[in-house]
Order: C-alpha cells, then structure tokens, then sequence
C-alpha cells in the first residue's frame, strides 16, 4: 500500500515540474513510429547527447530500440492536438498519426516534424533500464531549429503556451 501511495505522490509531484513536449520519431527496419514524452532532457554538449525515457511497455520502446534512430521534435505552441494524437489519446492508427501534419525525411531518414520549434535527430549510444523505463542516450548529429511559435510546456497535468519572449533590437 505505501509503495502505491508513494507513486501516487511520485506522479503529482512531477505534475508540478514543468517540461518541453516533444514527440519522438524513428524510421527503419522495425517500422515508422511515434510517441509524445516529456521526459527528455539534455546531457552534455560536448559531444550534443540527449536523454530520452520511454515506458518499456509502450509499442516504441522496441521499435526505437531496434532503429536505433530517432528524431526529438519539439513542439512549438500550436501543437498541443499533435502531442495528444502521439500519446496515444485519440484513436488513431500509428499510420494516422502521421497523417495530422506534414512530417520531411531527415538526415538520418527519420520523421521531421516541419514545424517542430527545433529537431534533433541522432543516434541512440546508450540505454539503460531504470525501474518500468528505458534511458536512451541520443548523440546528436543534425539540429534543425525555428523561431516562429511559442514554446508548449506540460504542467499541473495539461499544456500550457509559453510565449517567446521578444527580441529588441540593441542598434542604434
């Protein structure tokens, strides 16, 4: 019984920490596929690593393993529909997921969301299995980035618009 309590708590508590929405993409010999995550994050810069957590249960775990690549799409403020479709709250098929929006082939042939706020597409280097999750390392190697949308966090269990701030101009 405590050990519910404590992931119940666990839960809420990450409610309160706010993170980017990314969708995750791979393409290869297991398939083209999709899921949104939160957990992701950077590691180092040097070289350009990404972490990414997925649930070893859900249908992507074993498919961005065994493709090995994959592209971080992170979504600007008009994508809140896109990132319920790719966690799966709606009924469509993996292949109708895709269909909501026009994805481009990237450098390493994964699915680019083309109005994703930045893409990072790698190359998984690393995982490590933590507890119900695997950790993937994603080594960087094609950064794609825009500046036209706002920013879309997860907080408090729903998305939320984070405004760009707005550039002023320091010439004189």
């Amino acid at each position: 019984m405590i050990l519910d309590e404590t992931r119940v708590r666990f839960r809420d508590a990450m409610a309160s920490l706010a993170a980017a929405v990314n969708v995750i993409t791979t393409d290869g010999p297991r398939g083209r596929c999709g899921i949104t995550a939160s957990a992701v994050c950077s590691v180092t810069d040097a070289p350009p690593t990404m972490l990414v957590c997925i649930n070893q249960t859900s249908y992507v775990h074993d498919v961005l393993h065994g493709n090995g690549q994959v592209c971080i799409n992170v979504l600007g403020a008009r994508g809140q529909e896109l990132a319920r479709v790719f966690a799966g709250m709606t009924a469509c098929s993996m292949a109708e997921r895709f269909d909501q929006c026009e994805w481009q082939s990237g450098r390493l042939a994964v699915p680019v969301l083309a109005d994703a706020i930045a893409s990072l597409e790698g190359t998984v280097c690393d995982s490590r299995t933590v507890g119900s999750h695997s950790v993937f390392f994603v080594r960087i190697e094609h950064i794609a980035l825009r500046d036209e949308d706002d920013g879309l966090i997860y907080f408090g269990r729903q998305f939320h618009r984070l405004a760009r701030a707005a550039v002023t101009s320091t010439a004189g």
